[in-house]
């Protein structure tokens, strides 16, 4: 069974910076790109960040790049998402999801993910 478990939200002043993980349970993300997105309340939920397989291929939505940094660890069965510059826009709930394929395909499509996890809440206020 797919589970993904997020963490490392939390409340960060305009400015600041946090680490989200996003952990595995139940199978191995070595073979699948994995999706970063965030979703505010009352709103549809918006891709953030995607990264391939392998880790060599990352695509970010226009409003973070530049200030958010993806990565992985397979051997830790861990993506993560830095955030740095935080603005209070970036205020929402964030969620990891898997692709059924490799890689990201330079859009971000609901549908192609699947194994959705709780989410971790993000907060940026002074």
């Amino acid at each position: 069974q797919v589970q993904l478990v997020e963490s490392g939200g939390g409340l960060v002043q305009p400015g600041g910076s946090l680490r989200l993980s996003c952990a595995a349970s139940g199978f191995t993300l070595d073979r699948y790109a994995i999706g970063w997105f965030r979703q505010v309340s009352g709103k549809a939920r918006a891709g953030v960040s995607c990264i391939s397989s392998s880790g060599g291929g990352t695509y970010y939505s226009d409003s973070v790049k530049g200030r958010f940094t993806i990565s992985r660890d397979n051997a830790k069965n861990t993506v993560y998402l830095q955030m740095n510059s935080l603005k209070p826009e970036d205020t929402a709930v964030y969620s990891c999801a898997v692709r059924a394929i490799d890689l990201c395909g330079g859009y971000f499509r609901l549908n192609d993910y699947h194994g959705w996890g709780q989410g971790t809440q993000v907060t940026v206020s002074s």
